[in-house]
């Protein structure tokens, strides 16, 4: 069995390679319905989530992908009862700082962070500080929103005195102006929408949905995602010669 999964990872590192994926955006849906389902607090399910993101960036770095963003908490989910808000941050914040000393991973959060309130903002600016230069990036979606993060990089543009606007200063100017955009977004927990995530980022990304829901997905799912990409063909708005 374990011959047989080496040979798996061999061919998955191998599509990952000729397929050009280099970034993976997840939608981590399905904590708090996995958590229910078990008669267990939502809190249960968050700590499962956050144990499968270590997990499955691990996986995603050992199959040649470099860099990778996690969609963890958005500006809608700020509605949330105050002491689920304050346990997820927690969560994640212990998370985050194992994963930097056990995985050499660099991280970088998006989103509105210094609305949070100087203390979490601080703590995330530390973070990022402490994993400078790691192998690979992380982007960490917190209190994050596709429309939030164009309004704030158009509005910095305007602030800067711009004249003109193209996409080029818009792309540069999102929290992940330097990150590629993300060739492939998963999404967990039989959702079928991206959920203000990456709106900008996501003009040509392909698009995969699981029903598995996100404590329960694994490096096999991970695998039939990349396999998936690799069989599509990216036109970018033009014509495959193939077909024609």
């Amino acid at each position: 069995m374990r011959k047989k999964r080496q040979t798996e990872i061999t061919d998955v590192k191998e599509a990952v390679k000729k397929s050009g994926l280099r970034h993976i955006a997840f939608i981590m849906d399905g904590n708090g319905r996995w958590a229910r389902k078990r008669g267990m607090p939502r809190e249960f399910g968050h700590i499962a989530g956050c144990n499968v993101m270590k997990k499955i960036v691990r996986y995603c770095r050992d199959i040649g992908i470099g860099t990778y963003t996690i969609y963890a908490f958005s500006t809608e989910n700020i509605k949330r009862p105050a002491h689920e808000v304050e346990a997820i941050f927690k969560l994640l914040v212990k998370t985050v700082a194992e994963a930097r000393d056990e995985e050499n991973v660099e991280f970088r959060f998006i989103g509105n962070i210094d609305a949070l309130g100087e203390s979490i903002a601080e703590r995330c600016h530390e973070l990022e500080r402490e994993s400078t230069g790691g192998n690979v990036r992380l982007n960490i979606a917190f209190n994050y929103g596709g429309r939030d993060e164009i309004v704030r990089a158009v509005n910095g543009l305007i602030a800067e005195g711009r004249g003109s606007i193209t996409e080029q200063d818009i792309s540069a100017s999102l929290d992940t102006g330097d990150s590629p955009d993300p060739d492939m977004i998963i999404r967990t927990g039989n959702e079928l929408r991206l959920s203000n995530f990456l709106l900008w980022q996501s003009a040509y990304s392909e698009l995969y949905f699981s029903d598995k829901m996100w404590p329960d997905f694994g490096p096999e799912d991970v695998d039939k995602a990349v396999f998936e990409f690799a069989s599509r063909s990216r036109r970018w708005g033009g014509v495959d010669e193939t077909e024609a």
